[in-house]
């Protein structure tokens, strides 16, 4: 079952079958959690999220459709996970502090700040004045979090043109900025 592709396991766990699961878990965990380390801080969310995550895919694995490649999915999945986390800890109510603790255990990262629309309304209003091609972009490589490689893979377009939006998109941005 190793030579098997994500896009057959995913057919095989929409039909309920927890081999093909665990083999796509055991091939996407590790990846997935690394990149989910690297936007939240707190181990035991990141445990959550990729616990809720896998039982997303292991319920929604019947409706993948194939288009784009299995990660872009997974990552998606896990990105909004991560964003809804995120809103909810920031609507929940915090204790005060102990006068000597100097570390928060969590902070939102640039891309959960854009996420969340906490940025300024004047990043906002440049957000929206792009062309959604750009803003495609924009939310694949910098919101999402996706390389550009998986970011072409998502929107269907050459690695070349993404990094040619991405540039424009930077350039746009500045400019409205300034």
């Amino acid at each position: 079952m190793m030579e098997v592709g994500d896009e057959e396991l995913l057919r095989l766990v929409g039909t309920g079958d927890r081999r093909a699961f665990e083999m796509f878990y055991a091939r996407h965990a590790p990846w997935l959690a690394l990149r989910l380390r690297r936007r939240c801080r707190d181990p035991e969310l990141v445990a959550d999220l990729l616990q809720e995550t896998f039982l997303a895919v292991w319920r929604a694995a019947g409706t993948y459709r194939g288009s784009g490649e299995a990660v872009g999915w997974v990552w998606t999945i896990a990105a909004h996970r991560l964003v809804d986390a995120s809103r909810r800890a920031l609507a929940r109510p915090r204790p005060a502090a102990p006068a000597d603790e100097t570390l928060l255990a969590w902070s939102p990262s640039a891309e959960e700040e854009a996420m969340l629309g906490t940025y300024d309304a004047r990043l906002e209003h440049a957000l929206h004045r792009l062309s959604p091609e750009l803003r495609a972009v924009v939310q694949a490589t910098v919101l999402d979090g996706f390389t550009v490689r998986e970011a072409a893979l998502l929107l269907g377009l050459p690695e070349g043109t993404i990094k040619t939006r991405a540039m424009r998109a930077r350039r746009e941005l500045r400019a409205a900025l300034s």
